[in-house]
């Protein structure tokens, strides 16, 4: 897959770890340009790790490293004026934006009666406001481009119930909603969204790594995936067959 992406840009919420910061550095190695968004600080309501800005700035060097440009900007998805902002400079700066990336998400657990409501909200405005937000800003550019690709990271709660985790299995069974009407709205100007859920491992092996999920994302976006959108794609060794 040798420089798939040589003068694409990839815009990547959530980059400065994990899933996030694998996925920037895999779209560099293949030619992108990258920006780079990220609240940069921990949420009190979420479970799961955040980036730093320290983070984010050394995903910066490390891009650079490669050979390649990374702008990063630190937000919150919720926050729509930071998603504006950063939109515009990457468009301004790079001329384009080929990828969009939505994978900024939090999670926390809890029974329904017992989630507070500020945990609840949280999640809701973070997995399915913040993509369709982060996406309202994008979307005109891939419409005038006639070219582009939305990938939406959900999980596999967004395909089946969870005990303990109503909000968050809901919030992304609505991105898989978001993904299949985004298809249907762009289609007809070349753009493809598609959604990844990822999670499990029945099989004798390590957890989903970060390198491998990069790679499902790539090729997704890649013209490889050309005729693939509004599908949900999982990558979870096979939780989803029992």
């Amino acid at each position: 897959m040798a420089h798939d992406f040589s003068g694409k840009v990839a815009f990547i919420t959530g980059a400065a770890r994990g899933q996030g910061r694998a996925t920037a550095l895999a779209f560099a190695r293949e030619g992108a340009s990258i920006v780079g968004f990220d609240v940069g600080s921990p949420l009190e309501n979420s479970t799961l790790g955040f980036g730093t800005h320290e983070e984010l700035d050394s995903l910066v060097k490390e891009v650079q490293l490669i050979g390649g440009q990374c702008l990063a900007f630190q937000g919150d998805v919720q926050d729509y004026e930071a998603i504006r902002l950063a939109v515009k400079a990457a468009a301004d700066f790079f001329g384009r934006i080929d990828v969009l990336f939505n994978n900024d998400s939090i999670c926390s657990y809890g029974p329904a009666h017992r989630l507070p409501d500020k945990a609840s909200d949280e999640i809701v405005d973070i997995n399915l406001k913040g993509p369709w937000l982060v996406a309202r800003r994008v979307i005109p550019i891939l419409i005038s481009q006639k070219s582009g690709v939305i990938v939406n990271n959900s999980s596999r709660a967004g395909l089946e119930g969870n005990r303990r985790l109503g909000q968050g299995a809901g919030s992304t069974w609505g991105l898989s909603g978001l993904t299949k009407s985004w298809a249907l709205e762009l289609a007809p100007y070349g753009v493809r969204v598609v959604s990844i859920h990822s999670t499990g491992n029945p099989i004798p092996d390590p957890w989903n790594e970060s390198g491998d999920f990069a790679k499902a994302v790539l090729r997704l976006a890649s013209d490889r995936a050309r005729f693939a959108t509004g599908s949900e794609f999982t990558l979870n060794t096979g939780l989803l067959a029992r």
